[in-house]
């Protein structure tokens, strides 16, 4: 029979549209976890989207042929193609031998005139033996089916047979697969709509009774004000912000699981569950986080228009133009300095620019480091033709290292340490001819640099000491490009050779794991996007057409191929990714940008014209600049609205940006932007004594804006402080028990956001009068033990003072239960950040509770601390809790079973770090890999997989932390100390970048014995924190521009600012 055409078939599968199919996925999804199987297979049959093998082999081992030719028929027919005849035949086939097996030889007959018959047409030999079989006794009489076996043998022999048939079918392909999705997200997705609907009635109840999803809710109008007593008619979760400059903040809305825990406390009938989606719209704004869309959902006909909103920010306007030597040929932006950009020639030399001012800040043709080290060969090559281009060059994930490869042998690797303080750092003779292509990677924590050459391999080097740890060989033809990745704890590269071919490699010594073929089999170069999940190509073919295309990583196709494209292309194109939502390619004198869901061009631009055929172009990391290369040498750099204002603000800084190694700002993977950033060893190990860096000190109220938030009489010492996750309030915790809750208005403030600019009121409902307040029996205030953790969405408060437990709802500031009278006594609370019902509770007897709140019972009772457990802190992409106490010892959990993975003690890098117990404050990084933990004489970034001490910082012998936390983007550490100061570190290293003098912020008649007791960092604003005293005063600071960073200011030495100080007083 011949193969059917699959395009002429009418299933609803092929015509349906992306939305349609994934939202039949999410039907699915549901069914299933509802437990209507029977169903869920229905739709799966009839939609023809997805074929559950696990069900198909059941059938089959069971013997149930009719319901699995019935659940196939759903998916293809006998005659479609050679794969499916096969498929049908063997079933009809075991079913006829079955029948004959047991001697039922008038079914055996049935089965062969009626299932079997039509495959007889041209196959009448194989017909007439399987009628011949109706005479034998015993089918094993048969000379073929003389090793025929029992009923359960020869069916586990068939499944695996059609199970090789099914996957080879291309009716198949890309149906055996479900989708990875989020658990319950049709319920998430529900709710958001209710949410939406909610947040636009005239008059929001904080109470909504919602009765029905078939008709769209209203609120009815309430006759008395019994939510708030400010004129602002939002309740805190609604708050949603406008803009905010922090791309990386923490999730602000609250899980499907939490909610249904809370909503049980209340009425389950009538709650509104406020659930956000973490993916839901992020990909879709500008520098809107997800947490300013966690109460709305773009209608999809709207995500095209709000689109056409992000184009218009894409960086058009030519704001500099650099003067290199030669035409440039590979550019990279830094990392962590998004103005700092890294160039390559063609005649080999490497410049270093900040395109904020304009200038030159390292400069250097190409040389051999060691002439007479080099091979034969390569001196050859040098001696015939001393012509040497950079092919690519790359900045390491954490920007201390560059790397360049050479087109004669070479890659050279460059420490850089801030400035034009640059070094060459090593020096490989990787290939034999050019070195093509160069990226980073670091698996397991572990630094390498990936080359590949013209001698048709791909090389792994140890970026510290240069050792070779793999050469990857199997390519006909040179290697073009590289491209590593990890996904799923799985370490891999993808290469492409010239000729087409492309091959994934895991790092060990087994050979490439698939082959795929390039469109068009020419010159082709891989790119993940910034969010690490899309995979992109481009390049150009042997028939010199150019191509663009997205791939399917796991299945090994082309998912949609990109127009716009010039048709011939006389040479490589150079395009890249940002945002995760754009794509940009140089091609035909001008640049082109196209949306990744959307394959045809979307805008374009000439960036003032005068640009080669096919120019170079590079984004840095957050989209805001575009550097171009154009003729005569130049490059031209073109911004968006806010890299206007990025270049402006760090042309103001003084210098070039001092870089060091350690913690990045995001975990990416792929090229220089998409790797996990990590801290390496070569730069040397952890500070073990404290460092006289160079860093801005405030000392007078004029340098930075501070707010002092109005105070209430009743409260005691500020022992524990937050802001709420929206961004527009903050939350505190006295020690005499009572919880504050400031709010910023919105009529004054148009985003509601915190401020310094505007002064915020105490908030509390009008249905209660009563603070909220916690148990207090049995402790004395001054002496209690305070903790409380926040729910995601900002509606719930679990909240302790040294008595019992309480919830609290924040909107109405009633106390919904109390659980767990002490003893012992809990001494710290974190909410699990996949369900909120899950409270871990940490207790001074050296134990760590797992409770769940909404069925009122302990989950599990951890045991592995000898002393007080003081800090406690989850991460949602390791799954694990992190738990420390007063001896030093660390223990990580794992957040399902609750087992211990691994125990430690914090390393101490200095002799006279204090042996005295001390409470150890712990908190993740946004990476979720790394944590800072907090004691009064240290600092510390930790990594959770081998709790190995990254970098750590120690005060002078006087001075005493109090508290510190990272901001919400990771690239800082905010920390109080006990005699009033303020300092702000890099994350990186943990080098002190600025430092605030208690007479910056606090009247000069305040006591001595006030001073910070906690810190706290808004979760939107990476720039502003807030500080909680000892005599229950809180205060908002910020830099003086908005907008303004506390690192990019200029930098001055701790004895020119004293000298300075000593003149502004003399004057």
């Amino acid at each position: 029979m011949e193969v059917g055409d699959l395009g002429t078939r009418n299933k609803g599968c092929l015509v349906m549209s992306t939305l349609s199919a994934e939202l039949l996925f999410l039907i699915l999804q549901f069914f299933d976890e509802e437990g209507y199987k029977e169903t869920s297979h229905k739709l799966q049959c009839e939609s023809g989207l997805y074929f559950d093998m696990k069900y198909f082999e059941e059938m089959v081992l069971e013997g149930r042929w009719d319901e699995a030719e019935k659940y196939l028929s759903g998916f293809t027919k006998v005659d479609d193609n050679k794969y499916s005849t096969k498929i049908y035949f063997e079933m009809r086939k075991q079913k006829f031998l079955e029948a004959l097996d047991s001697k039922e030889h008038a079914r055996a007959l049935g089965i062969l005139m009626k299932d079997l018959k039509v495959f007889s047409a041209g196959y009448e030999e194989l017909f007439k033996e399987m009628t011949r079989l109706l005479t034998f006794n015993d089918i094993r009489e048969h000379d073929l089916l003389s090793t025929y076996g029992n009923t359960e043998s020869e069916r586990s022999i068939l499944i695996t047979e059609l199970k090789k048939f099914i996957e080879a079918n291309p009716i198949f392909h890309g149906k055996l697969k479900f989708p990875s999705i989020r658990r319950q997200r049709l319920r998430r997705l529900l709710n958001q709509s209710l949410n939406w609907q909610h947040i636009h009635c005239a008059d929001p109840r904080p109470d909504p009774d919602i009765k029905s999803l078939f008709e769209d809710h209203v609120c009815k109008p309430c006759s008395s004000l019994l939510f708030s007593q400010s004129t602002d008619n939002h309740s805190l979760v609604m708050s949603a912000p406008t803009s905010s400059t922090c791309r990386h903040s923490s999730p602000s809305t609250i899980t499907d699981s939490e909610r249904r825990h809370f909503g049980a406390l209340t009425n389950p009938a009538t709650a509104v569950e406020v659930i956000g989606d973490p993916d839901n719209v992020s990909n879709r704004t500008t520098f809107k986080t997800s947490d300013e869309v966690t109460s709305t959902i773009t209608h999809l006909d709207q995500s095209y228009r709000l689109g056409l909103t992000i184009a218009n920010d894409l960086p058009k306007n030519v704001v500099q133009i650099l003067n290199e030597i030669s035409p440039p040929v590979s550019m990279d932006f830094h990392p962590i300095w998004h103005t700092i950009l890294l160039v390559g020639t063609q005649i080999g030399h490497i410049g270093l620019w900040d395109v904020s001012s304009g200038g030159n800040l390292f400069s250097r043709n190409f040389q051999v480091l060691d002439f007479e080290a080099c091979s034969e060969a390569f001196k050859a090559a040098l001696v015939k033709d001393s012509l040497v281009s950079v092919n690519a060059i790359l900045w390491s994930p954490d920007g201390s290292l560059f790397g360049a490869a050479f087109s004669k042998h070479i890659v050279q690797l460059y420490l850089c340490r801030g400035g034009n303080d640059i070094s060459q750092q090593l020096e490989i003779e990787a290939h034999d001819g050019s070195v093509n292509d160069l990226a980073f990677s670091a698996p397991h924590h572990k630094l390498l640099v990936i080359t590949c050459g013209d001698d048709k391999t791909v090389k792994v080097w140890d970026a510290i000491t240069g050792n070779k740890c793999y050469t990857f060989e199997g390519h006909t033809a040179p290697v073009f490009s590289v491209c590593p990745h990890t996904k799923e704890h799985v370490n891999f590269i993808f290469s492409t050779s010239v000729d087409g071919k492309i091959k994934a490699w895991l790092y060990d010594t087994l050979g490439a794991r698939v082959d795929y073929d390039a469109p068009g089999f020419g010159y082709t170069k891989m790119v993940y996007s910034a969010g690490t999940q899309r995979l992109f190509s481009c390049g150009t073919g042997k028939d010199g057409k150019s191509y663009l295309v997205e791939w399917d990583e796991s299945e090994g196709y082309v998912k949609r191929t990109y127009k716009g494209l010039k048709k011939h292309c006389l040479s490589s194109l150079h395009f890249d990714t940002t945002k995760n939502r754009f794509l940009a390619a140089g091609d035909d004198h001008i640049v082109k940008f196209w949306d990744m869901d959307n394959v045809e061009l979307w805008t374009t631009t000439k960036a003032g014209g005068d640009l080669p055929e096919n120019p170079c172009i590079r984004f840095n990391k957050e989209g805001s600049l575009l550097a171009v290369s154009a003729n005569e040498n130049k490059i031209k750099i073109l911004a968006t609205n806010y890299g206007v204002c990025l270049q402006k603000s760090e042309s103001r800084s003084v210098g070039a940006p001092r870089v060091v190694s350690g913690i990045g700002t995001e975990k990416k993977n792929g090229d220089m932007r998409d790797l996990e950033d990590v801290k390496f060893n070569h730069l040397g190990e952890a500070n073990i004594k404290p460092k006289s860096w160079n860093f801005f000190e405030i000392n007078r109220p004029f340098q930075c804006q501070s707010l002092q938030l109005p105070a209430h009489m009743k409260a005691n010492k500020i022992v524990r402080l937050t802001y709420i996750n929206a961004g527009n309030a903050i939350l505190a915790l006295a020690s005499n028990a009572i919880h504050l809750l400031w709010k910023w208005p919105k009529y004054h403030n148009l985003s509601s956001q915190a401020t310094t600019r505007v002064s915020p009121y105490l908030w509390q409902p009008r249905s209660n009068l009563q603070l909220m307040t916690n148990d207090l029996v049995g402790t004395k205030a001054d002496e209690s033990v305070s903790c409380f953790a926040l729910s995601k969405n900002d509606s719930y408060l679990v909240s302790a003072s040294g008595g019992m437990i309480s919830l609290f709802n924040i909107f109405s500031f009633k106390s919904m239960m109390t659980i767990m009278p002490p003893p012992p006594v809990t001494t710290c609370l974190a909410l699990h950040p996949q369900d909120n019902n899950i409270v871990a509770v940490g207790m001074d007897s050296s134990c760590i509770v797992i409770y769940n709140v909404r069925a009122n019972k302990v989950e599990s009772k951890l045991v592995g601390h000898s002393k007080r457990v003081t800090g406690l802190a989850f991460s949602d992409i390791m799954n694990v809790l992190v738990s420390a106490d007063v001896g030093n010892q660390i223990i990580v959990w794992d957040a399902n079973e609750w087992g211990k993975k691994r125990e430690g003690y914090l390393q101490f890098h200095c002799e006279k770090m204090s042996e005295a117990p001390s409470d150890i404050h712990i908190q993740f990084h946004q990476d979720q890999i790394h944590f800072l933990t907090v004691l009064e004489k240290h600092l510390a970034i930790y990594e959770v997989t081998e709790l190995r001490c990254i970098k750590q910082w120690f005060p002078g012998v006087s001075s005493v932390i109090s508290h510190a936390t990272f901001s919400c983007d990771g690239q800082m550490v905010y920390a109080s100390f006990v005699d009033g100061t303020l300092a702000i570190f890099d994350a990186l290293n943990l080098d002190l970048r600025c430092r605030i003098s208690a007479s910056a912020y606090l009247p000069l008649i305040t006591s001595l014995n006030v001073y910070p007791l906690v810190i706290a960092a808004h979760p939107q604003k990476p720039t502003q924190f807030a500080v909680g005293l000892t005599d229950g005063r809180v205060y908002v600071l910020e830099p003086l521009e908005t907008g303004g960073r506390w690192d990019m200011l200029p930098f001055v030495g701790e004895e020119s600012a004293k000298e300075r100080l000593i003149k502004d007083d003399l004057n």
